[in-house]
């Protein structure tokens, strides 16, 4: 048998009032009540009460109250919902705002993020939330790209017994750069037994299964054998969706709706003209009527005309642009204009990638004596991805290159001078690449009670690796020019034999980064109580860390020489190899004070340092840091049924190693922009460098709330929160940069071509931005006495936004972003989980709704396109039905519906992610899924 607690007796809310509040908060999960230790009914038989450890808090107490909000979903609410992933779990989290998903982490710029999932509570950015497993740190995603966080997939969310939710940001006890709030994975500990599962789920439309395996084991009583040895593996295959599978992708129409958003890159190349070579075109086909190449124009003269801009892109095998399945069109809203030709890179692209995913964890635990204990904790993860994209793009081959249109085309032209040019790499195949993340981590450590004190201390090492291969469909930038240059290559016409033979030829495969970063922790903390006030016990804890952070980023000869089409930097700079360590220290004092039985107080205080960073390369060292942040917190409990908290704090987080020293990343800006100078609109290139001279970003944050239970079977929350984050670490926004061409059209940030057309945009990090967001945290539940029927219950729980306000430019006003989509992600005002449930006997079904207010779209002003630059984005509901069915103790089998009414995510013009016409960090394009997920005991 399992050693478990015994079962939770009903109290009024005069022990318990927090837990209830976290059990309201669990709306689609229909949560249960916090665990506690109870008086059972004979009170002679009551074992001595246990304290337990709350998230957000490092003193044990008797019950779960405490100052600061928190939200617990437990292993059964995780497999109710039919989730198998920590990614998906979050995303049930009405705070989690623009979390990055499998969906979100497809892109097409080079050195992205792929294959990482992260969390972002309250929106203010994955660096800002921080994961944590078992109450200590994992090492980040090693991947140098913008976001600084926990890969989601490192968790082994088999052996997940609870999360904890700390949703008051900057914890002065587990870090102070926790401004968003704390996620604290909780596994099993002292187990005994086994377990299996066996999970699949279908879609209705194919692509995008899934495949689960997980299977857990623990042995060893504490209290009777001294020791527990537990654990855990967790096994999932994921299938690739493609945009082909999905009929809403194809009735959202990208190229009717959205022309603006084709690509001006397709095959055969577009050729954008100057003045002179316009002039001598037309004059050839005046002089020529007979000539097969013939414009839109009068008598067949060429009349280009792009949306917004005064380019005069012409394509001279247009002609082929046309058919059924062609992703080449004619499109005059789109960037390709009235005589060029666009690519519709929506029309058969993944959208869902294949993976596989690993986790191992395992726990052994030893009692030293009556009060010490030792413990072992090894976790083991490998999480390999697989990203297809549309083919490569050459970008912008400017005239100044040098290269002349084929002789066959001069002749039918009269064009003979070197041209400007873009044309996409179909011949070369879609770009496919593998990420493979690995995480290890080893924790050993021992806790117990000296003279009086709680203690808990331990050795912690985590590292993370992540490898990025390219697979197919990367090409040599300097031998494809060569080969156009000298005719081996012909952009400007239907792909041969011989063209084809050529691409293949010059196809780079292998290894392109490889990133690791370790993180080395030593802590320990002590708690007592150190006197009694009116309220009862007063409790001190004490703790301190010290951490060793290291980051190295290696990359291939091919990239380093700056030659992967696709994957390189337009204004030259070159990667280099980086290496990079630091030494953090922190310690921190916690009191609580329980004034009276009424109020009681929670007081913390943390210092932290952050060692300067050596930079080899340049023989400089960044700036060390220091800050000192506060705590605060009280709560007030007037009777047995209400229960008022507030709390304030300040936090603090460093500049990450990645943000001032990754090697330089080359790319495209995320969105479509339209510059002011040329009219061009499009995805101009963009070169982004680190900054070491950053400084920290710094928070205030504020909560107060009420937490209420009127009767055994109403209870619910109210709390209103606000932060306030300044010295932000970020880019130049795109739209800032274009949106003030007085400030930012300066050569060293906007590189322009004689022409007037944009080069490259060079951008670093620097410390530019604020944020203001707050709002409401809303619940409220409802559980039914069993009766004849069973017993029902409902609950509801929801975000409702207030504000949210940013900058990206110190001398900009304040943006509002709440209702719109800005940046990188939507803020909807509102957002719910709703949950009704039904248990008889053995069967218990659950009807859940997961709803998404609509928005402002992200509409980017200029064009006359439809739905362009003037619409709304729908609101978002989707609807699930899961059951289960327990055949014996040690059988049960769950079932369900996902997105039972087959809603397709909202239509939206937003073009930050690669995945246009929906939104991937909210929607789901898997549409209506069916789930089993088979459950087998051994206790």
């Amino acid at each position: 048998m399992s050693k478990t607690n015994p079962p939770p007796h009903p109290k009024p809310l005069r022990r318990q009032p927090l837990a209830l509040a976290v059990l309201a908060l669990l709306a689609a999960q229909g949560a249960a009540v916090h665990a506690q230790t109870a008086a059972p009914a004979t009170a002679a038989a009551a074992p001595a009460p246990q304290r337990i450890e709350v998230t957000g808090s490092s003193i044990k107490r008797l019950d779960g109250e405490t100052a600061l909000p928190v939200e617990t979903l437990r292993r059964a609410d995780i497999d109710k919902i039919g989730v198998t992933t920590a990614a998906e779990l979050l995303q049930k989290l009405t705070a989690n705002v623009g979390g990055l998903t499998d969906g979100a982490s497809i892109s097409d710029q080079s050195g992205a993020q792929r294959g990482f999932n992260g969390a972002n509570l309250r929106g203010l950015g994955v660096s800002s939330t921080l994961v944590l497993l078992n109450g200590r740190r994992l090492a980040n995603f090693a991947s140098p790209g913008d976001n600084a966080g926990v890969d989601l997939n490192n968790i082994p969310s088999g052996a997940i017994q609870r999360v904890e939710v700390l949703k008051d940001g900057a914890s002065a006890i587990y870090g102070t750069d926790a401004m968003g709030g704390v996620i604290n994975f909780i596994t099993r500990k002292d187990y005994q037994g086994a377990d299996f599962g066996l999970y699949t789920l279908a879609t209705q439309e194919g692509g995008a299964g899934k495949t689960a395996l997980n299977a857990s084991a623990g042995f060893g009583d504490l209290n009777t054998d001294g020791f527990n040895v537990f654990a855990a593996i967790d096994l999932q295959k994921l299938q690739a969706l493609r945009s082909s599978e999905r009929q809403f992708i194809q009735d959202y129409d990208l190229p009717g709706r959205l022309g603006p958003q084709l690509s001006s890159n397709p095959f055969p190349a577009n050729v954008d003209l100057t003045a002179a070579q316009l002039t001598t075109l037309n004059n050839f086909v005046l002089a020529n009527p007979g000539t097969a190449l013939r414009g839109t124009g009068p008598n067949g003269t060429w009349q280009p005309r792009v949306p917004g801009s005064s380019a005069r892109r012409v394509n001279f095998a247009k002609a082929t642009c046309t058919g059924g399945a062609n992703p080449n069109s004619v499109t005059p809203t789109s960037l390709g204009g009235t005589e060029g030709c666009a690519y519709n890179y929506m029309g058969d692209t993944e959208i869902y990638p294949k993976s596989e995913k690993a986790n191992f964890i395992g726990r052994a635990t030893f009692r030293l004596g009556a009060d010490h204990q030792l413990f072992i904790e090894a976790l083991a993860s490998r999480t390999e991805t697989d990203y297809a994209a549309s083919p490569a793009t050459s970008g912008n081959i400017a005239a100044s290159v040098g290269i002349t249109l084929p002789a066959s085309l001069q002749a039918v032209t009269g064009i003979t001078t070197p041209v400007a040019f873009r044309f996409r790499l179909s011949d070369a195949g879609g770009r496919t690449s593998r990420v493979e993340s690995e995480a290890t981590r080893l924790v050993v450590g021992v806790s117990g009670i000296v003279a009086g004190w709680d203690y808990d201390a331990a050795l912690n090492r985590s590292v993370n690796k992540a490898t990025d291969e390219n697979l197919s469909g990367w090409v040599s930038n300097s031998r494809l020019r060569a080969g156009i240059a000298n005719g081996s290559y012909n952009p400007f016409a239907p792909a041969t034999a011989a063209g084809k033979a050529f691409i293949t030829s010059i196809q780079l495969t292998g290894a392109a980064r490889i990133a690791e970063g370790t993180t080395t922790v030593v802590d320990g903390k002590l708690s007592r109580a150190i006197g009694r006030l009116a309220g009862g016990e007063m409790v001190l804890a004490l703790g301190a860390e010290a951490r060793k952070e290291e980051t190295e980023f290696r990359s291939t000869d091919v990239l380093k020489s700056n030659d992967v089409v696709g994957d390189r930097s337009t204004s030259g700079a070159l990667l280099a190899d980086t290496r990079h360590s630091r030494d953090v220290q922190g310690a921190y004092a916690e009191l609580v004070a329980p004034f009276t039985k009424q109020w009681e107080g929670q007081f913390a205080l943390r210092q932290d340092r952050y060692e300067g960073v050596f930079d080899a390369a340049t023989n400089r060292t960044s700036p060390s840091l220091n800050s000192t942040n506060p705590k605060l917190g009280l709560s007030y409990r007037p009777n047995r049924t209400l229960l008022a908290r507030a709390s304030f704090g300040t936090g603090f987080r460093a500049p990450s190693i990645s943000e001032m020293f990754r090697p330089v990343r080359a790319g495209i800006t995320a969105s479509f922009v339209r510059d002011p100078v040329s009219g061009e609109i499009g995805q101009l290139p963009v070169d982004r460098f680190s900054n070491p001279e950053l400084q920290p970003e710094k928070s205030k944050q504020f909560n107060i709330g009420f937490v209420f239970e009127p009767s055994r079977s109403w209870s619910g929350s109210v709390d209103f929160w606000s932060i306030r984050k300044t010295n932000i670490i970020s880019e130049i926004g795109e739209e800032t940069i274009f949106g003030n061409p007085v400030y930012y059209n300066d050569p060293a940030i906007v590189s322009r071509f004689s022409d007037g057309f944009v080069n490259v945009i060079t951008v670093k990090k620097e410390n530019r931005g604020r944020l203001n967001t707050a709002g409401v945290d809303l619940s409220l539940r409802w559980s039914g006495e069993t009766g004849a029927w069973g017993r029902f219950g409902a609950s509801v729980a929801g975000t409702l936004v207030t504000e949210y306000k940013f900058s990206t430019d110190p001398r900009s006003p304040l943006v509002d972003g709440l209702g719109r989509f800005r940046d990188d992600k939507a803020v909807q005002k509102w957002r719910h989980k709703l949950n009704i449930d039904w248990d008889f006997q053995n069967l218990g079904l659950s009807l859940g709704n997961t709803f998404l207010s609509g928005y402002r779209d992200q509409n980017v002003e200029g064009l006359a396109a439809p739905e362009w630059n003037n619409r709304d984005v729908k609101a978002y509901s989707l609807w699930d039905v899961t059951g289960s069915y327990r055949f014996s103790e040690r059988l049960r089998l769950r079932a369900g519906v996902l997105n039972l009414l087959d809603t397709a995510p909202p239509f939206t013009n937003q073009s930050r992610y690669f995945q246009v016409t929906w939104d991937p960090t909210y929607g789901d394009p898997r549409g209506r899924s069916y789930y089993l997920n088979l459950q087998y005991s051994f206790k």
